[in-house]
């Protein structure tokens, strides 16, 4: 008899809805499965493992979402581009919390909703669903291979979608763009944000740090939780304090990088 599967692990929606406090989490950008399962077992609290900017493809990231699986840990996985193809593929392979990067409008975010959704699952009554993923569960490891009951009708409820603020147009339009059905969260990219304002690396520039603060106060009226990256632990502090429930503190190849120079001038 085949072990018959109920439930999938609860997403990144649901741990930020019972959390009592921000959700620490971490980039996992190397590309390797056992780098993924050592960070998983660190006690943070979610991880993502990063197509858009570090050397994943779809067999990687599927490696670490396995590995991961052991541990208490909610994995995210950040697409390349919100592109419905790539992203059916990733759903098909397991992933359940996924972060879509420069989303700017509400259309974009209503076009990554779209791409997660089955047809006839979400959408108006009467246009036959707001969804457009194209329907292959039973041969893919999102139904466990058709051994989670239901799976079909149900898929959207084991689904996390959060959209990345990371430029001025986004900032501009985050109100809408929170107000889209299945819009789960949203997550701010500083750096990406500072050189959309033409201040290339200055992530601690006050019209940086003002456009952050519009982003959570519009989260906080939408009732929906608001995410960013802040690799200073000052200020994931500070952005913890403002309201932000969930922070990535760093990386696994920037934690390497940083600790293997350390280790080079113990003796320089």
């Amino acid at each position: 008899m085949p072990i018959r599967v109920e439930e999938p692990r609860p997403t990144l929606a649901a741990a930020l809805a019972a959390a009592d406090r921000p959700l620490t989490g971490m980039w996992v950008c190397s590309g390797s499965a056992l780098v993924a399962e050592i960070c998983a077992g660190s006690g943070v609290d979610w991880l993502l493992v990063d197509v858009e900017h570090g050397p994943n493809t779809l067999t990687s990231t599927l490696a670490q979402l396995q590995a991961a699986a052991a541990y208490d840990v909610v994995s995210v996985v950040r697409v390349p581009w919100n592109d419905p193809v790539q992203i059916k593929q990733y759903l098909d392979a397991g992933v359940q919390n996924l972060l879509v990067p420069m989303v700017d409008t509400a259309e974009a975010a209503a076009a990554a909703v779209a791409a997660i959704r089955y047809p006839g699952t979400g959408g108006a009554a009467g246009n036959g669903g707001a969804g457009i993923r194209g329907v292959g569960a039973a041969l893919g490891r999102s139904s466990r291979w058709g051994r989670i009951p239901d799976y079909l009708a149900r898929a959207s409820s084991t689904l996390s979608l959060t959209v990345q603020i990371e430029t001025g147009t986004a900032v501009e339009n985050v109100e809408q763009i929170l107000a889209v059905d299945g819009v789960d969260a949203i997550f701010l990219g500083p750096s990406d944000l500072a050189a959309s304002l033409g201040l290339l690396g200055q992530q601690e520039h006050p019209d940086v740090l003002a456009a952050v603060e519009r982003c959570v106060a519009a989260g906080r009226a939408a009732g929906k939780p608001v995410g960013i990256n802040a690799f200073n632990p000052e200020r994931a502090r500070a952005y913890a304090e403002t309201g932000v429930a969930f922070v990535s503190v760093g990386s696994d190849v920037t934690l390497l990088a940083r600790g293997s120079e350390g280790l080079a001038a113990v003796l320089g």
